[in-house]
């Protein structure tokens, strides 16, 4: 689920798309003030962020410098001031892409999901604590395991069967070496314990990103993780 936060000063256009992107499952916060933007995205602490241009009291280049400040995250703008010049003036802000109005929704999203998952390949410092599964990546530092910018909460024990799949992805994997893994020891009745937690680790991915082929069936054997 990715956190967004729309500026606007128009609230009918904050309102379509919020409802737009709530049906993404994303966790949408709107802001019809730029004046209060920044103290908004200290407390959303958002993925990404859509700006207008032509807002009152702050214009939308000048909000974008000082956001710039205090947060990394993707800045896009959605403007009907679309000349060379008010794009340049919108990258040198500090934006990291520029949408025409009037827009496709739909792309829209893919851009927002485009540059989240890019901005969190620059996220984690030490990279040999890192599992990279873009775009999902493992902690191990941490002990976390998250979607783009996103923690997906989990179990101690279904972040120790993600780090083993992980560690073993695109690896058809046995009950048994599962069971011995999250265990210590495995007889024959306790392959419903790890398919429980298999879909119960399955569940919470899909709840929260809309991703459900991470994790795949083995048919008669166990599971594989799937990354490309």
């Amino acid at each position: 689920m990715y956190k967004l936060l729309l500026v606007d000063d128009d609230t009918e256009v904050l309102e379509v798309n919020k409802k737009f992107f709530e049906e993404k499952n994303c966790k949408v916060s709107v802001c019809s003030k730029a004046s209060c933007a920044e103290e908004m995205v200290e407390s959303v602490n958002p993925d990404c962020i859509l700006l207008d241009v032509m807002m009152p009291e702050i214009d939308g280049y000048t909000l974008c410098r000082r956001i710039r400040k205090i947060t990394n995250v993707p800045i896009l703008f959605l403007s009907g001031k679309i000349s060379e010049d008010d794009k340049i003036e919108g990258f040198e802000a500090g934006a990291d892409d520029y949408i025409e109005k009037p827009y496709s929704l739909r792309e829209v999203y893919v851009r927002i999901v485009a540059n989240i998952r890019r901005n969190a390949k620059t996220v984690p410092q030490k990279s040999s604590m890192i599992i990279d599964l873009d775009p999902f990546y493992i902690d191990k530092e941490q002990h976390k395991f998250f979607y783009g910018n996103e923690e997906i909460p989990i179990s101690n024990k279904e972040y120790e069967l993600i780090l083993f799949l992980a560690n073993n992805a695109n690896k058809e994997i046995s009950f048994e070496e599962i069971g011995i893994y999250l265990w210590g020891s495995y007889i024959e009745t306790d392959r419903r314990n790890v398919m429980v937690n298999v879909s119960r680790l399955r569940k919470k991915i899909l709840d929260q990103t809309g991703v459900d082929n991470l994790i795949e069936t083995v048919w008669s054997k166990g599971y594989k993780l799937v990354h490309k």
